[in-house]
């Protein structure tokens, strides 16, 4: 069962970039959430907040991207995505958290793959 559920709100991450929503955004990650990474050379740091900004400022967009791998271990897991966005390959590694049943997205580790 957490399989599914896990992959549900990865689901609703890619989502939320193919439909550019905020909302989306808000409901697979955690509120104190976190993105991080370097974008053309810069090191980026966003909380959950900043990136539903982002992604919500962008137009929608089919998005390419494939699951990697997922590792489940209790009540938090990690998933690896490549997923084409803006026209850039990211290779993301998402950690998830259970709280109440309920999986989120708690941090975003993304490298530009060349």
């Amino acid at each position: 069962m957490s399989l599914e559920k896990v992959q549900s709100v990865v689901q609703i991450y890619i989502d939320s970039m193919k439909e550019a929503s905020a909302e989306k955004v808000k409901e697979a990650f955690h509120p104190n959430g976190s993105v991080v990474g370097h974008l053309h050379g810069d090191f980026l740091e966003m909380s959950t907040d900043d990136f539903a900004g982002f992604v919500s400022s962008q137009e929608p967009s089919d998005i390419e991207f494939e699951i990697l791998s997922t590792e489940i271990c209790g009540t938090t897991a990690s998933v690896k995505v490549r997923d084409k966005y803006l026209g850039i390959t990211f290779l993301d590694t998402l950690s998830l958290v259970e709280i109440d049943n309920e999986w989120s997205i708690y941090s975003k580790l993304f490298h530009v793959e060349e």
